[in-house]
């Protein structure tokens, strides 16, 4: 099977919503469906979403799977600039895709990742990798936003995308995230794995107050018979080399 997959996202740098953010965004990902349909070669384009497209839906809930769809609303009210930005694109670029594959008979899966942690090539320090690292870092602004994380190891999500391209009876979306810890375990786990880190003890934390995000299921995924390989571990390991390797750290 001939297939596609898109990875690539525009992102505004400047912490204020952008309506061109998301034109442009919904722009590339048609522009790229389209020149698929007209090869008549492409059967499937597996498109990367985020789980910041299934998390904001208004329901008080524990977990999410792919039948909850984020509320741009919600967004716009709750969240800063700079996050609203890039989640309210990715939202509404998920369902022009979806919706383009449905009209035209063109086969799209989506991979819907938490937050991406692991080694990382790109001359930038990856935001997700970053927001990850926030206790090593001593980033205390960002503490909240790992009251509850769901993560995946950069390999693994790169797996399931192959995963999803060549597996015959994938279709819709496909949310891919091996494992949520709150910020209490993060902190418990960060400080007895790398102690030449200044770790804020769990107990600390305990004050921390901010919008507890839901965790992310991957039943689905899972169902396919799709297995992650790294855990936890692999990944803080992985991101904090990396990190030490370009003098983040």
């Amino acid at each position: 099977m001939q297939g596609s997959i898109s990875c690539a996202t525009p992102v505004n740098f400047e912490n204020k919503e952008s309506e061109a953010v998301t034109e442009r965004s919904i722009s590339g990902a048609l522009g790229i469906l389209k020149a698929c349909l007209k090869s008549k070669t492409v059967k499937r384009v597996v498109y990367t979403s985020s789980a910041s497209t299934v998390m904001f839906n208004g329901q008080d809930v524990e977990v999410v799977d792919e039948s909850f769809w984020t509320d741009v609303d919600i967004i716009r009210e709750n969240l800063s600039p700079f996050m609203r930005s890039y989640m309210i694109s990715k939202t509404l670029t998920e369902t022009a895709a979806l919706e383009f594959g449905t009209q035209h008979g063109l086969d799209v899966v989506t991979v819907i990742p938490s937050l991406v942690v692991g080694p990382f090539i790109c001359p930038k320090f990856p935001g997700s990798v970053r927001l990850s690292l926030a206790l090593v870092l001593g980033n205390q602004s960002e503490y909240s936003l790992l009251l509850n994380a769901s993560m995946v190891h950069v390999d693994d999500l790169a797996r399931a995308h192959i995963f999803l391209l060549e597996y015959p009876d994938a279709k819709g979306r496909y949310n891919c995230s091996s494992d949520t810890i709150s910020l209490e375990k993060l902190s418990e786990f960060l400080g007895g794995k790398y102690p030449e880190f200044p770790i804020p003890s769990p107990e600390s934390l305990g004050e921390i107050k901010g919008m507890k995000w839901p965790g992310v299921s991957s039943k689905k995924l899972l169902d396919t018979g799709f297995e992650f390989n790294c855990g936890v571990e692999e990944m803080f390991d992985g991101a904090i080399q990396c990190c030490k390797e370009r003098g983040y750290l």
